[in-house]
């Protein structure tokens, strides 16, 4: 039988869970990439946990599955990493014995599913699936020509125009999306957050001096780094400028070695075809769940 270890400390978690995090580098960076932030950036949000899944009860018992809930948008699902079946059973059951009821569980099928229909069956309610998405991990980039424009980096004279495009980004990603069910996205950002994208990557394509698309990056984990978010406003959609920022951004990032990947709406026909164009190849299907009391 396996167990489920908790950790509200971020920085004790990456020590205990390194060997799973650095073993399944790509298919955990969300987990690995925000324990490493909540060791620098206070978290919100009524829950703030890391957890490991076990193979045995024993010390020193193998980590084979990864798990957050530190969501500050209702209704704080967790995020689940692959595991076996039986660690994503005993961890619906662990947090079901401690009285946390999860109203949503995102990340890797099957084991997201798994924990999600656990938590059901224990608490009741039922399961809905409100975005399928899908990870990709960049393979040989096929940089795309004949768009207008160039790239630049960010700096703090665009933080304005940053800040209401990452803010918006949520809405337009729903917009795209086949089920508009997930609307946590579209928030205020703060300053202090957008300051801190910038200082890490935020990645313009400008067109005769008109900014027209963002691509942001999470700093690297293991190896990897996520591409998040793409964004281009409603009126300058179309043209490529998205495609285009994401490819110089992923020459950019990639040019030491870096592995590179990115998450589409795998019911979205145009952002997986965009981004197999220049090189992105699926790894892993993933869905955000919630659970219906």
């Amino acid at each position: 039988m396996g167990t489920i270890d908790f950790f509200t400390d971020p920085a004790e978690f990456l020590a205990v869970a390194k060997d799973y995090l650095a073993a399944e580098p790509v298919t955990a960076n969300v987990v690995a990439t925000n324990a490493e932030k909540a060791t620098r950036v206070e978290q919100e949000g009524p829950y703030r946990w890391f957890a490991v899944a076990r193979d045995g009860d024993r010390v020193g018992a193998r980590v084979v599955g990864a798990a957050m809930r530190t969501a500050n948008f209702e209704p704080y699902p967790l995020y689940v990493c692959p595991m076996p079946e039986p660690a994503a059973l005993e961890l619906a059951r662990a947090l079901h014995a401690r009285g946390e009821y999860a109203g949503g569980a995102n990340g890797a099928l099957p084991a997201a599913r798994t924990v999600a229909e656990e938590t059901a069956r224990l608490a009741g309610g039922r399961v809905s699936v409100a975005m399928a998405s899908r990870l990709h991990e960049l393979g040989t980039l096929v940089v795309p020509s004949g768009v207008p424009g160039h790239a630049r980096p960010a700096t703090y004279d665009d933080l304005e125009l940053c800040r209401e495009w990452l803010a918006d980004f949520g809405h337009a990603a729903r917009e795209q999306s086949s089920n508009k069910a997930y609307a946590h996205e579209h928030a205020a950002v703060g300053e202090d957050e957008v300051r801190r994208r910038i200082e890490e990557f935020l990645l313009l394509w400008e067109v005769d001096g008109e900014v027209v698309s963002l691509v942001g990056a999470t700093p690297p984990a293991h190896g990897v780094v996520r591409i998040a978010p793409v964004y281009t406003p409603k009126e300058q959609r179309g043209h490529g400028y998205g495609t285009a920022v994401t490819a110089e951004a992923s020459r950019l990032l990639g040019a030491d070695g870096t592995r590179l990947c990115l998450f589409t709406d795998a019911d979205n026909p145009v952002s997986n075809h965009v981004y197999a164009k220049i090189g992105y190849r699926p790894v892993v299907d993933m869905a955000n769940h919630t659970i219906v009391p």
